[in-house]
């Protein structure tokens, strides 16, 4: 069955042929609005296109897949379903575009990690803040499915950005990321004291040259 996704979009249809695009995925429990703020402070050349998870959970608030939050459990099975449902809309907008960037925020960045891992010849760069990437021997329906040796290959642009506190991404997490990202990808890692489990300033001015750099003057 195919998804539909609701999809805030920096430019109508007509005007967005021929330019890069950015897809945005939000976080655990937020919505396609939640990461619009981060758009004035980034280069506009791009198409930004930002997607709802597809997983109501009431209140405005939706989720890629279904997370235990106490321990940030998740079933495999469940988010390779999303990633799967994911490159079915990525596939219908992107010959559109002269290149696919992605941004995620928290769980955003699971999603987008996991879909750089399955196809990474398709993106020109990924941006991920305060997230995490999916350890595929958590669980049964990962193993197998992503292409670390052609991410490696691929040396994909990576810019990680999170705060060293940050209060939710727990430890064991962090640490297979960052061990996954030094194998397979051409990282940017920055730190941002005081950030928490969000997005400062900086942070965004540090991404608007990392794109500038990594996709428009690529």
């Amino acid at each position: 069955m195919t998804v539909e996704y609701t999809v805030e979009w920096t430019r109508p249809e007509s005007e967005r042929e021929g330019t890069p695009l950015a897809v945005l995925l939000h976080g655990y429990g937020a919505n396609e609005r939640d990461l619009l703020g981060m758009i004035p402070g980034l280069p506009q050349d791009f198409t930004y296109a930002s997607v709802c998870a597809p997983v109501a959970m009431g209140f405005g608030a939706y989720t890629w897949f279904d997370l235990d939050v106490e321990r940030l459990a998740y079933s495999s099975d469940a988010a390779r379903g999303a990633v799967e449902d994911l490159w079915g809309w990525i596939d219908s907008v992107r010959s559109q575009h002269t290149s696919v960037t992605l941004i995620g925020f928290s769980m955003g960045m699971a999603i987008g990690t996991s879909l750089l891992r399955t196809r990474p010849e398709a993106f020109a760069a990924m941006v991920g803040l305060s997230g995490f990437a999916v350890d595929p021997d958590r669980g049964e329906g990962l193993p197998g499915y992503f292409d670390d040796a052609a991410l490696t290959a691929q040396q994909v642009p990576f810019f990680w950005g999170r705060d060293q506190e940050d209060p939710i991404i727990p430890q064991e997490m962090v640490d297979y990321t960052h061990q996954w990202a030094n194998k397979t990808v051409k990282l940017t890692k920055v730190l941002y004291a005081g950030a928490g489990h969000g997005v400062v300033p900086q942070e965004i001015a540090h991404v608007n040259e990392f794109l500038t750099a990594e996709v428009l003057k690529a």
